[in-house]
């Protein structure tokens, strides 16, 4: 069994001066006149009204972000994170990154469901990991099961990591508490190592009697997995590029080194706005804003038979409707051609499913027999969008 320990890729020395600087802060917090001869951050003021201020961070974030992200997950999963397991990175593309070096060495093998995100695939391709991919479908609801893992296992050989995504991008599908800990386990006894993405948690649909109305969390079940989210999806900070990472206690050294060397700091004033992103009026604020997306989707879920395409995800959470094309298939011949053309001649922008299902069959990969529309546009765009394709399907 494969021990759950660093990578050896992460054994790097920290950038030094970053970590000083976070205990510059934290000297500073606690009401020392710290005069710093360290960072390479010039000390003359922008004048008023030009450039902002905006000095280096710890490699992790500042300390009132990460105790704020800890608060977040006492208050939504009722589950105690101490705040130096939290990682403040710029984005969640830079947790997937740092969390990928430090977790796993170059020839590990790393499974992840198909159809899934691109970017887990291409970033453990770019870093040397033999990326396993499991075939899902309608039967699993497009989500790994310890059957599938033990298949893919016979097949290719042991595991050294699980990218799970719930919601998941393209198909919008969740693992329920016990799916999910079915695959903790899974993990646990194998010493495989668990990546969790919960970028979207928040942006659900549940079922009125649902006892995770926001989402099961890795955090709660598992203190060795890695769980990833962002401030880019619930709370609509994409451009502010920044994310976070949980880490088990053994990764928090060399996520650091990493981060140190590869970005110094998240950017500081994506983090001082971060910190208004946990108060009551902001969760309220942003709730409303998933009552809009779910308006949205009962409008491509009741439009369904009259798109008349194929299979579809249920669309459990995020903002995606993944679905296979069916008759325009035979039509167009491929989910690019049909997008394609929907864009030329009607105005309307959806993405075929191939980067998210590259797995050919026939001659034809997968993804390029479906589709992904986003709902993210809200329900005005969705009605005019859905109108615009009916009037095109003719």
């Amino acid at each position: 069994m494969r021990r759950l320990g660093a990578s050896r890729r992460s054994a790097i020395p920290a950038f030094e001066v970053m970590r000083i600087t976070d205990r510059i802060a934290h000297r500073r917090a606690e009401g020392h006149d710290v005069v710093s001869l360290c960072a390479g951050e010039p000390s003359a003021r922008p004048a008023p009204g030009t450039l902002k201020l905006a000095g280096y961070t710890g490699p992790l974030g500042t300390a009132p972000l990460r105790e704020a992200i800890a608060g977040h997950y006492r208050s939504w999963y009722g589950v105690e994170v101490e705040p130096g397991r939290v990682a403040v990175t710029t984005g969640s593309s830079g947790a997937f990154q740092l969390a990928f070096l430090t977790a796993f060495d170059a020839g590990d093998r790393v499974a992840l469901a198909s159809p899934g995100y691109p970017a887990y695939r291409n970033i453990l391709t770019a870093l040397g990991v033999q990326v396993v991919e499991i075939p899902t479908g309608g039967d699993t609801r497009y989500q790994p099961t310890p059957a599938l893992l033990d298949a893919a296992v016979a097949e290719h050989g042991e595991l050294a990591g699980l990218v799970i995504a719930s919601p998941a991008n393209p198909t919008g599908t969740m693992l329920g508490r016990s799916e999910l800990t079915a695959l903790v386990e899974w993990c646990r006894a194998r010493g495989v190592r668990l990546v969790s993405d919960e970028i979207y948690h928040g942006i659900t649909f549940p079922a009125p009697d649902d006892p995770d109305p926001r989402g099961t969390s890795a955090a709660e079940l598992d203190s060795e997995a890695i769980v990833i989210n962002s401030f880019s999806k619930y709370w609509g900070m994409t451009g502010w590029r920044l994310g976070w990472a949980l880490l088990p206690q053994g990764l928090v050294a060399p996520f650091e080194a990493l981060a140190s060397n590869f970005a110094l700091s998240p950017p500081a004033p994506a983090q001082e706005l971060a910190l208004t992103a946990f108060t009551p009026e902001s969760y309220a604020e942003r709730d409303a804003v998933v009552e809009g997306f779910a308006r949205a989707r009962a409008l491509i879920l009741e439009a369904e038979p009259a798109l008349d395409w194929g299979d579809a995800a249920p669309s459990d959470g995020a903002f995606y409707y993944y679905s296979e094309l069916g008759p325009q298939l035979e039509r167009y011949g491929s989910a690019t051609a049909y997008a394609a053309a929907l864009l030329e001649r009607a105005d309307v922008a959806i993405v075929p499913g191939v980067d998210f299902d590259p797995s050919t069959s026939s001659g034809q990969a997968a993804g390029d027999r479906a589709v992904r529309l986003s709902y993210a546009a809200g329900e005005a765009a969705v009605a005019e969008a859905l109108d615009r394709i009916l009037r095109f399907q003719g």
